[in-house]
């Protein structure tokens, strides 16, 4: 599925380190199965999934490890911070993505948790595969010759 355009978007959460560790070959946009104080607390932009990942929990998908931070003026009703979030997502793409990570070795990632135009919450998932050390010296390398060959193309006018 295409990403969609960053203009109807506000980004909550970003995993920048994952397209560094991981080569990303599909993305899929999924719903996210909160409580109201998970929502206020998203609302306020503070949240982190940079060591976050989904995996299969019976015949559900769920988001591990992701960190919302309790809202404070909840006090005694609010969430555990980390707890398992049910993952929306039609049962085609839910059987995709659990065949992926048990056949053939992707990991499923979150990308960014942002709202959509609609005001709800979204998570943009990666099916990836982890990249070897020698993969990340050969990325971070194009990186920094695009970076100069940019400047050189500037300067030069």
């Amino acid at each position: 599925m295409a990403p969609k355009p960053a203009s109807d978007r506000r980004v909550v959460a970003d995993n920048r380190a994952a397209r560094y560790h991981y080569e990303i070959t599909d993305t899929i946009e999924a719903g996210l199965a909160l409580t109201g104080t998970e929502v206020k607390s998203l609302r306020k932009g503070k949240a982190t999934i940079g060591e976050a990942y989904a995996g299969p929990s019976g015949t559900d998908l769920m988001l591990f490890n992701a960190y919302i931070p309790e809202y404070v003026e909840a006090n005694r009703f609010n969430h555990e911070t980390k707890r398992p979030r049910q993952l929306l997502l039609h049962r085609k793409q839910i059987n995709k993505l659990i065949g992926a990570t048990q056949r053939e070795g992707f990991t499923v990632v979150p990308l960014k948790i942002y709202f959509n135009e609609r005001g709800r919450a979204k998570i943009e998932l990666g099916l990836g595969r982890g990249k070897k050390l020698h993969d990340k010296r050969e990325a971070s390398k194009e990186r920094d010759w695009q970076r100069d060959r940019a400047r050189i193309m500037r300067d030069k006018g």
